[in-house]
């Protein structure tokens, strides 16, 4: 005997009331605005018919809203599992047209199982935030929900990606959920993300401020640095998301998705000879470098408006996903300073833990001097730098292009530091610091009682430059690897990382080392 057509209808019907939402004319209206909806966007994001949806027919719990007639389907987000270009990802969307998508008991258990079955079944999350924050109507359920789904993106750190995309409103303490995931992406116009809004820090503080001052995507990428990219609209979002799951790998014990070619390319590149000046204090662009160095030249920068002083990003070398970090002379003459040592660190850690290796490229002249750096912990932000380094097990191969003077050639990664390959171009100068600097410093006396003390300035500033700076002298002290001519970059970095895929390294059984946070 068939199935009742009766129970197959119903079935149909309360399936149809979920897709709705917040009705039909509340999903048209959010079109009408250029606005995606949560089914909208999770079907941009998955290949067409493998999404495989979990909770569609949860529902608030009555007993604690005090609105017991009222439905609301889905609980305010839609939950599921989809396939990426192939690869399993667990996403869930929070509908801003059911409550506001506000977060209740219902809600914060579907986002929590979604994120319990990424844990075992080892795939990224991805997470579409548009919500008014906690449901007040649940009072204490809401705040218990939030810290569940918090202790669960504490528990998949490290085990496999999490990337947060703020689609809508993300205020008070549901911006901690993104601001503990891998990665955030904002949509430029439409979303905001803040813990304390305007009227709440006048009526506190008396400080006037805009939402564009504390909460836009301007705001939070170039001022704060809570996001690394910036989406354009909910479709630019979630191509954002693509291009960043293509490098990276679904778990923690997998390499990424390299794509060796069976043929190593070691021809030169002698286009890039001609992208750095000869003179060491004149800028440029390290993108062009980059550019260069990698596969047709794509890649995907993290936080470019925040810390422009250096550039971190993902990429292939001849096939092999690569986490980039390159000063920047272009920006503060490269230095390091606050904010690029966290931007760093932060990178270089999420690169270690997903087995991605690191390629560095150094021009670096020191760390950023100044009183507001000294107060501000320039020794407790560079020593992250250190420690990311350090710690990170990960194949890593440097490439010093021109200036590494002291603690700042170490914290970008010298072979002191672990560095597996560290290459100089001939331009390179390694020291404590500058010649220029160190002449004055070292012979300020000669320099004085000289006849002609500009050009014994001159003299003594060629001939320590030649004797202490030089990356031969480095080389005869085996502190680098080799010295190679700027076209041969692409080739020699290319077969390090051949050569160091297979790289295994222990360390002292602990929990976890104490970085300077």
């Amino acid at each position: 005997m068939a199935i009742k057509k009766a129970l197959l209808d119903e079935l149909e019907k309360k399936r149809a009331l979920a897709r709705a939402g917040g009705g039909e004319d509340k999903l048209k209206a959010r079109r009408d605005k250029g606005l995606m909806t949560a089914r909208d966007r999770l079907g941009e994001l998955f290949q067409t018919g493998t999404f495989q949806e979990a909770g569609m027919h949860a529902d608030h719990d009555c007993h604690n809203f005090g609105l017991e007639k009222k439905s609301l389907p889905g609980d305010g987000v839609v939950t599921g599992t989809g396939l990426v270009d192939g690869r399993t990802v667990a996403a869930f969307s929070q509908d801003f047209t059911v409550g506001g998508g506000a977060l209740g008991r219902i809600h914060a258990k579907k986002l929590c199982d979604l994120m319990d079955y990424a844990l075992k079944a080892g795939c990224p999350v991805v997470g579409f935030n548009d919500s008014g924050g906690a449901r007040i109507q649940e009072g204490d359920d809401s705040l218990s929900g939030y810290g569940q789904v918090f202790f669960r993106n504490v528990l998949l750190s490290g085990v496999v990606p999490q990337i947060a995309v703020i689609a809508g409103p993300c205020a008070g303490g549901a911006a901690y959920s993104p601001a503990l995931m891998d990665f955030i992406i904002m949509v430029r116009g439409s979303a905001n993300m803040f813990i304390c809004g305007p009227e709440v820090i006048q009526a506190v503080t008396g400080q006037k401020c805009t939402m564009d001052e504390i909460g836009s995507a301007k705001a939070n990428a170039s001022v704060s640095g809570n996001v690394h990219f910036i989406a354009e609209n909910d479709a630019d979002a979630v191509r954002i998301v693509k291009k960043l799951l293509s490098y990276l790998p679904a778990n923690n014990v997998i390499d990424p998705p390299h794509t060796p070619s069976p043929q190593i390319d070691l021809a030169p590149d002698l286009e890039m000879n001609k992208l750095v000046p000869d003179n060491l204090k004149d800028p440029f662009d390290v993108t062009k470098v980059i550019a260069r160095l990698v596969d047709n030249g794509d890649y995907l920068e993290v936080m470019q408006e925040w810390a422009k002083n250096i550039v971190i990003c993902f990429a292939r070398i001849q096939g092999i996903v690569v986490g980039i970090i390159a000063n920047q002379p272009s920006v503060k003459a490269g230095t390091l300073d606050i904010d690029a040592s966290d931007k760093s660190a932060r990178f270089i850690r999420f690169c270690n833990v997903f087995n991605i290796p690191v390629v560095t490229l150094v021009d670096v002249p020191g760390f950023l001097p100044g009183v507001q750096q000294e107060r501000g912990g320039i020794i407790r932000h560079g020593a992250k730098m250190l420690f990311a380094y350090a710690s990170a097990t990960v194949p890593k191969i440097t490439v010093i292009m021109r200036k590494a003077y002291g603690g700042a050639y170490l914290a970008m990664c010298s072979s002191d530091m672990g560095a597996d390959a560290v290459y100089a171009w001939p331009s390179a100068e390694i020291a404590v610091m500058g010649a220029d600097g160190a002449v004055k410093i070292l012979f300020k006396r000669e320099i004085s009682a000289a006849a002609d003390p500009k050009k014994e300035e001159a003299r003594l500033v060629a001939e320590y430059r030649e004797k202490f700076c030089s990356p031969y002298e480095a080389a005869k002290k085996a502190m680098i690897t080799d010295v190679i001519s700027p076209a041969e970059t692409r080739a020699a970095v290319a077969l390090a990382l051949r050569n160091t895929l297979s790289k295994r390294e222990t360390r002292p059984p602990k929990k976890h080392g104490t970085i300077p946070l």
